[in-house]
């Protein structure tokens, strides 16, 4: 269930995010992020999502964001720009749900995002990553709660949907599509993606400008 992007929309999203993206700063601590100069997207999502790697294949730049056998390494912040003049930024939110995780690791981890969500004015959308041979689990209804609590919309993004079948595919996106109905945040159509085949990457290009030009 995916909306139809304007062709328009989905070619300057291409053009753009083929020009320059850097990587600006990691922020561990709130009072080490950036000036909010520009609007924020955020991708959020359980380690072993996959994130990393869609970062990456969204940017077409292998090593922009740091991909990691060991899951639950990025406890930080990562902020990146895109555009020049600067347009927007990507934000690599750490990833949660990791079960070796130290409690207090996690503990941090629940006060840098939460401070982050309900006191950042620049972040537009966050993007929550779930892995499509799974669905969504109860680590990711507590990141869903997070951000329904702080009226921060969202909206879900299916990974590595070239590991299922199609009929698989088309299951796991309505239960998923099911389960945020009623959620206040939520934006109610889910892209798609692969990071290994490219599917929906233009389209997930395309609704990133979206949110930071129309909200």
């Amino acid at each position: 269930m995916t909306d139809q992007q304007d062709p328009d929309l989905i070619e300057e999203a291409r053009r753009l995010f083929a020009g320059p993206i850097a990587f600006l700063k990691s922020a561990p601590d709130l009072k080490f992020l950036p000036d909010m100069a520009v609007n924020e997207v955020a991708f959020a999502g359980r380690s072993n999502v996959g994130k990393s790697s869609l970062l990456n294949a969204l940017t077409n730049r292998n090593g922009l964001a740091r991909t990691s056998n060991t899951p639950g390494r990025t406890q930080e912040l990562n902020f990146f720009d895109v555009g020049d003049p600067l347009r927007f930024r990507l934000v690599d939110m750490p990833g949660y749900g990791y079960a070796k995780a130290p409690k207090d690791m996690v503990r941090k981890w629940r006060f840098l995002v939460n401070d982050y969500l309900r006191g950042r004015a620049a972040l537009k959308r966050a993007l929550v990553l779930i892995d499509s041979r799974h669905g969504i689990k109860d680590v990711d209804r507590d990141m869903l709660d997070m951000l329904d609590g702080a009226a921060v919309s969202y909206r879900i993004v299916l990974t590595k949907t070239d590991k299922i079948k199609a009929s698989e595919l088309v299951a796991v996106t309505a239960a998923t599509a099911d389960a945020i109905r009623k959620r206040p945040a939520a934006h109610p159509d889910i892209i798609a993606t692969s990071s290994e085949k490219g599917m929906g990457l233009p389209e997930l290009r395309a609704a990133v400008l979206d949110s930071v030009t129309r909200g």
